[in-house]
């Protein structure tokens, strides 16, 4: 298992910092792991740690109340140093937020849980521990720490590995070894956990069939405008009675659970976000595949416009779609110094008149921001002072 080092990173900066860390995301992410690998840090440290797994079959009476949880944590603390707090599934316990903050109180704690749905980041937890925690939201692996469980160095060969199985480590994992067959069985029991543990426990869903229509339209949708209407017409037009009311639950859903990532419109003239023309991506590209039964190359530039996407998230957080007028720019984002930051992604410039469509998209901004064309081009130049960069090697780069 490789190390994450951003996220531990980051994790190493809050260190004593005082505010709980949440470790949000998709199940199986990874989020688990990076809180043992630092944990395992702080007690080669000679650090006082402490861990519960409340999916643990052992730990099941401490999931019954808050008080059953918080009573054991206590009889475990040592009031003489800083205990280092972790805690697997925290969402799980009722009323776990008086309990967080009932621990963050005692001046001797350091606390990190995860959780695997955006429940937990609810009104409950915003009312009652605003500003107390601070939010580590884990995606899975990117193409860099992708290409770190294989001994191989073709990036080009693992890059269309990584199209076509996505980036759970797991899937990484039995990529790297003999377990190659078993991954579409794999990505299809995520799926499933995902339906059980967090949408089934957390929704009154009352269609699970419907439920996963609306999802496979989302998936076969991807880079496309996609609204609730939309997909209401759709459906009741191949015969399927559903409201937009209904579909827009079943979206929320979804991004609650981290299946999907909704990015909004962005109007980069206005400098303000649109109430319409957002659009939706997936958490992981093997798991679209799987669900949808077709092979990578279907609609592969909406496939690469998915992984800049995902890429652009962990290293920006938000990431909008961008309206220049009549035309439309894929990705907007700002970067740490405030500064917009304009991405088109296409699969190929080297024709002409595609290069002078994606250009014409992206080059009239009005401003001097940084504007970067991303393809499988193996030749990168630069075009009107735009960059036109080789997506592999764009995001091989250092973060």
């Amino acid at each position: 298992m490789i190390k994450r080092e951003s996220y531990l990173k980051l994790l190493r900066d809050l260190k004593d910092v005082n505010l709980i860390k949440v470790a949000t995301g998709v199940r199986r992410a990874g989020k688990s792991t990076i809180l043992m690998q630092f944990r395992d840090e702080l007690k080669q440290a000679g650090n006082k740690t402490i861990y519960y797994n409340l999916e643990e079959k052992e730990n099941a009476h401490l999931i019954e109340n808050s008080d059953a949880l918080y009573d054991q944590i206590m009889s475990e603390i040592d009031p003489s140093t800083n205990n280092y707090i972790f805690i697997d599934e925290v969402q799980m316990v009722p009323d776990f937020e008086r309990m967080l903050d009932s621990l963050y109180t005692k001046p001797y704690t350091d606390i990190y849980v995860t959780g695997s749905n955006a429940y937990m980041l609810s009104s409950d937890i915003a009312t009652i521990l605003t500003g107390r925690y601070v939010e580590l939201k884990v995606q899975p692996l990117t193409f860099s720490e992708f290409i770190q469980f294989f001994p191989i160095n073709d990036k080009t060969q693992l890059f269309q590995t990584y199209l076509t199985n996505g980036g759970f480590p797991e899937v990484a994992n039995m990529l790297s070894s003999t377990a190659t067959s078993e991954v579409p069985l794999y990505l299809e029991s995520v799926y499933q956990s995902i339906l059980e543990k967090d949408i089934k426990k957390r929704k009154a869903i009352r269609n699970m069939d419907d439920f996963r229509r609306v999802y496979l339209y989302c998936l076969d949708n991807i880079g496309n405008s996609t609204s609730a209407n939309n997909i209401a017409n759709v459906l009741n037009s191949n015969h399927q009675v559903i409201d937009r009311k209904t579909v827009d639950e079943y979206l929320q859903a979804m991004m609650d659970c981290f299946l999907l990532y909704r990015s909004a419109r962005y109007d980069i003239r206005g400098k303000n976000i649109l109430r319409t023309g957002e659009k939706y991506y997936t958490v992981d590209l093997g798991l679209a595949d799987v669900l949808l039964g077709r092979p990578s190359s279907v609609n592969l530039g909406h496939r690469l416009e998915n992984i800049v996407y995902l890429e652009l998230k962990k290293r920006y957080g938000q990431v909008w779609v961008g309206k220049n007028y009549d035309k439309e720019i894929d990705f907007v984002v700002k970067n740490l110094n405030g500064e917009t930051e304009y991405f088109q992604v296409s699969q190929t410039v080297v024709d002409k008149a595609t290069l002078s469509r994606e250009l014409a998209s992206i080059e009239n901004t009005g401003d001097y921001y940084k504007r970067t064309i991303l393809t499988m081009d193996l030749l990168e130049t630069s075009e009107k002072g735009i960059l036109c960069r080789n997506l592999i090697n764009w995001l091989v780069e250092a973060e």
